[in-house]
């Protein structure tokens, strides 16, 4: 029997179905990207806690290499540049993921809702969909945020998760429409359960792998994007994100003057937290995608035969 990606989760012994469970939990590649993502996590709940010094308070030492004092160096202000990383890493994450809840929440309330009822709520639900995956999100994020200005950090959430969360609506939906038509959908409508329980306890559980690759998705772009704004002056600067960190250091000539310990930590973060968040999705994507897992076989045993083919 051919096992789909819709049928990831799914187990029939007997006509008796099972919970979907998360065999991508066991994969090295999720392994090491919930490390990764957990290690920033921790940055930002205890790195402000922890910081050696107030990110905004100027000395004398200005434009200082790292040293022992200043781990990361200073800024041409003097500021402590591990301050405003730590301080930083807490607001790009808060806005990370608050972006990423709000947005799966409407992804997953419209994508669901329109392939479960179908008809006409479907039609302008899809709708609607539509046109938000046609707007240019980056010009209109950068529109709203230049006309609220200084709105604080959850308006920014707000305005990303509002911009993003179409994609995630248009893969739920279509999965949404195949599992519908499944047995035990079909018997629990017929036993006249109601609306709310057989999303929830029999379509809900079995697109969870989606649900979940679309909010990593979500807070990865979240951050990418709340970085992207700050970086060119856009919201309040003067709260400390990795972003900010960037701008200031760009409006300072931080490049042009050599002070490379001031813009390259802040990008590193950047890099190694999406570098964290993509090897969960691509994990999950291992399991739930039997293709995926076919061609990475494949090429797997290429390379294996092509090493044994030049060692002759």
């Amino acid at each position: 029997m051919t096992v789909t990606s819709s049928d990831v989760g799914l187990v029939s012994q007997g006509g008796a179905r099972r919970r979907p469970r998360a065999p991508w939990l066991r994969s090295p590649k999720v392994v090491a990207g919930l490390g990764v993502a957990g290690f920033f996590i921790l940055m930002g709940v205890f790195g402000p806690l922890i910081v050696p010094a107030d990110p905004s308070a100027t000395s004398a030492a200005v434009l200082q290499p790292p040293s022992l004092e200043h781990l990361l160096g200073t800024t041409a202000t003097g500021e402590d540049v591990l301050s405003q990383v730590l301080a930083g890493a807490r607001l790009s994450l808060v806005v990370g993921f608050t972006a990423a809840v709000v947005g799966e929440a409407i992804a997953i309330l419209v994508g669901i809702t329109a392939g479960y009822l179908g008809g006409l709520a479907d039609e302008v639900l899809s709708l609607v969909t539509n046109v938000f995956l046609v707007i240019p999100v980056l010009p209109l994020q950068i529109l709203i945020v230049t006309y609220l200005g200084d709105g604080g950090w959850l308006l920014l959430a707000l305005v990303i998760a509002l911009t993003t969360w179409s994609h995630g609506a248009r893969r739920l939906r279509a999965q949404t429409l195949s599992i519908r038509q499944r047995d035990y959908v079909q018997a629990a409508r017929a036993a006249g359960e109601p609306t709310w329980r057989t999303v929830g306890f029999e379509i809900l559980p079995n697109v969870s792998a989606i649900v979940i690759t679309s909010f990593v998705f979500h807070v990865t772009s979240a951050i990418v994007v709340q970085t992207g704004l700050a970086f060119l002056g856009l919201g309040n600067v003067s709260d400390w994100s990795w972003g900010s960190v960037l701008y200031w250091s760009d409006n300072s000539n931080a490049f042009l003057l050599g002070a490379w310990w001031w813009f390259v930590p802040p990008g590193l973060c950047l890099a190694f937290l999406g570098s964290g968040l993509a090897l969960i999705n691509l994990g999950i994507d291992e399991v739930i995608n039997p293709r995926l897992r076919t061609g990475l076989k494949a090429a797997r045993l290429f390379g294996r035969a092509r090493a044994v083919g030049n060692e002759h």
